[in-house]
């Protein structure tokens, strides 16, 4: 007897026996790969797109579509064969072919960017059903703002086992329930399989009861029975929470020999486990072999998501909101932020405030937000601390979404991730608050959004031992390396008030980059105190001071230390020491520019690096010999001031450095570029 799905018509479960093939075939062509959940999970999929997904492989990026998110991104081929049959235009056969080969689109998990209709990264389980969170979030935000004609969306996951494992889904499910983010559904592949066997190895939740403790909706059905699938979704669609469909599947579904074991969740079934999964599915076709009644079938639900985008096409044509809406979706205003914040730069210099860049960053942020009205903030239950919300800014609350600024709540894992999404679904940018400190607890979904490729901006303030008394659990010491060595990710530490706005002016433009700003608790000067309409940040490093006639040494510093650098450089002269003063903002800017350029700033004579963090990458600016005065270990519980002068990182312990600097190595007066006054 053939191995089928229950109640399914004839066309679902010939269907559903087309992805399992294409599964089956591609992980033994490419000889790795996961054929367990795409197999366990092929009905639920081929129920979810047939009766219900709303989507047009011609426009992936259709604004109203619905959302497809696999956050068991180890099952990738299930999506890559499910668009493969819809047709998406760049996922010909011949790509299903070289599953996890060089230069596909098919990688081994699946990869924003790469592919049409891929619409997140996932592989680090549990990040998807997180990002889901925002994506299902940015709707009813949109929602709110244009009305059930323009944005009116499902978004949909498959997730695992192991999803459900990783702590960031508790924080994503506690948020999603909070906020009653009816449009967002959860599949479930509750087949309790791991790596290593049953799930009973390592838990005992009821996963049902831990969702409904947290106002979701839940649901039970057997995964391989298709009306049990159908009525369920359907279920879920009406109602006003999230909710999560358990769906009891048997991992490897088809492979009689493997199936429901462990043994078929991450090698290929070899090739005579294949024949009797042909033979058991009924399926009598060559490998990558599909029949044209298949593909129709397919197809089917290609035109219908084709026909309701036009009928939207149409709604949004004749709708009085059209302009805002395009607004919404595109990229920032960029003329209009760069004028306001040069004017704003310009009343900096002319004030010169004290104030910590925490509160610059408030400061600047109020003219961001009253720029782009597509900026969205929220903290992780730091709002007061990371001086994030601005005046005027409504807060987004359970069935309340019109507003701008998010509670993220003790979060700051879910918080990272529902940014991606936000930034992933379009009509909004993100930024989020934390201590630099706890940035490690989001780190995994930074990283994503450095892999993808978003403009997310994380606010990370109490950079230091410059925070004081809390003591060493808060303040950072390597934190700072460690975002540093991230691929495509600007780390942002400004100096005074004036850098702070040039950060956010980079940060709110950026398009294809995240940005971390590390921003200080204490107070500090404004040393740009001539007003210059250029961008200085962006240039990552730039001569703060240059004295007249040649440096006998080039002090370097970032954020809170560049005024430390600066009192050391008055110090240094009154002992007829030259020393030129280089703030360094952003290191992977400045690593960027013109070859010419970053030798005149660093220039030819001894340097002293400073800042209150550990030497890690400071090779982009420093030579192995050059010596650096910052943090060897941990900090400790004392006023700021003391704690400085503890881990002697002062102005006279700079410039007695430099004086050791310079007696090593004599160089004659160098000169460096002209500096700003």
């Amino acid at each position: 007897m053939h191995q089928i799905c229950h109640e399914a018509t004839p066309a679902e479960t010939r269907m559903a026996s087309a992805v399992r093939a294409l599964t089956m075939d591609a992980v033994e062509a490419a000889q790795s790969g996961h054929p367990g959940m795409p197999m366990g999970m092929a009905d639920v999929a081929t129920v979810l797109f047939r009766r219900f997904i709303r989507l047009d492989p011609k426009e992936p990026e259709w604004a109203d579509r619905d959302r497809f998110i696999l956050s068991a991104g180890h099952g990738s081929m299930l999506v890559y064969a499910v668009h493969h049959l819809l047709g998406y235009a760049d996922m010909g056969m011949d790509q299903i072919r070289a599953f996890r080969k060089m230069g596909s689109r098919t990688a081994g998990h699946p990869e924003y960017g790469h592919a049409l209709g891929i619409e997140t990264t996932t592989g680090p389980l549990g990040q998807g059903i997180a990002t889901a969170v925002g994506m299902a979030l940015a709707e009813r935000m949109m929602n709110a703002r244009f009305g059930d004609d323009l944005v009116s969306h499902y978004t949909y996951v498959i997730a695992g086992d192991g999803c459900l494992m990783e702590g960031i889904s508790q924080e994503a499910v506690d948020m999603a329930g909070h906020l009653r983010l009816g449009r967002l559904i959860v599949l479930w592949d509750n087949n309790g399989i791991t790596i290593d066997g049953g799930t009973d190895l390592s838990t005992s939740t009821d996963q049902g009861a831990r969702f409904a403790a947290s106002n979701w909706h839940v649901l039970h059905v057997d995964g391989h029975n298709a009306e049990e699938i159908a009525t369920a979704i359907a279920t879920a669609r009406d109602d006003p929470r999230p909710s999560l469909i358990a769906c009891r599947t048997v991992i490897g579904f088809g492979a009689p020999g493997k199936q429901g074991s462990h043994d078929v969740h991450g090698a290929p079934l070899g090739t005579v486990e294949i024949a009797a999964a042909r033979k058991a599915l009924g399926w009598p076709h060559a490998p990558f072999e599909v029949p044209d009644q298949v593909y129709a079938d397919w197809q089917a639900i290609a035109a219908r998501g084709a026909a309701a985008r036009a009928d939207w096409r149409e709604r949004l044509a004749g709708s009085p909101l059209r302009e805002r809406f395009h607004a919404a979706l595109a990229a920032p205003d960029h003329a209009a932020l760069e004028t306001a914040i040069v004017a704003f730069k310009r009343e900096l210099s002319r004030d010169a405030p004290t104030v910590a860049t925490r509160k610059a960053s408030e400061m600047a942020l109020a003219v961001v937000n009253a720029t782009l009205p597509e900026m969205v903030g929220g903290s992780a239950d730091l709002t007061g601390s990371n001086n994030t919300r601005t005046m005027g800014m409504g807060a987004v609350g359970p069935g309340d979404y019109g507003g701008r600024y998010v509670h993220y709540g003790i979060r700051e894992h879910g918080m990272a991730a529902a940014m991606n999404g936000m930034a992933l679904h379009g009509g909004f940018r993100p930024y989020g608050g934390t201590f630099l400190a706890f940035c490690d607890y989001a780190r995994g979904a930074i990283r994503l959004s450095a892999l993808m490729g978003l403009p997310v901006t994380y606010v990370l303030t109490h950079d230091s031992i410059g925070l004081g008394e809390d003591g060493p659990t808060h303040q950072p010491v390597e934190q700072l390396a460690s975002l540093r060595a991230m691929p495509n990710l600007n780390v942002i530490r400004p100096a005074d008030a004036v850098e702070t706005a040039e950060a956010w002016a980079l940060a709110a433009a950026a398009v294809r980059t995240p940005t971390a700003l590390i921003l200080s608790r204490q107070g500090l000067p404004t040393l740009r105190r001539r007003h210059v309409a250029e961008n200085l940040t962006a240039r990552g490093a730039y001569v703060l001071s240059e004295p007249e006639d040649g440096r006998d040494v080039t002090l370097i510093a970032s954020g809170s230390e560049v005024q430390t650098a600066a009192t050391a450089a008055q110090i240094l002269a009154r002992q007829g020491v030259r020393a030129a003063v280089v703030s360094v903002p952003c290191f992977e800017m400045f690593a960027i520019q013109p070859p010419d350029y970053r030798i005149r700033v660093r220039g030819t004579a001894p340097r002293v690096g400073i800042e209150a963090a550990v030497r890690h990458g400071w090779e982009l600016l420093l030579e192995r010999g050059d010596i650096f005065v910052g943090m060897t270990g941990f900090g400790a519980s004392a006023p700021a001031a003391d704690l400085y002068r503890r881990f002697g990182i002062t102005p006279e312990a700079v410039a007695g450095a430099a004086i050791r600097s310079v007696r090593r190595n004599p160089v004659a007066g160098q000169v460096g570029s002209a500096a700003l006054p």
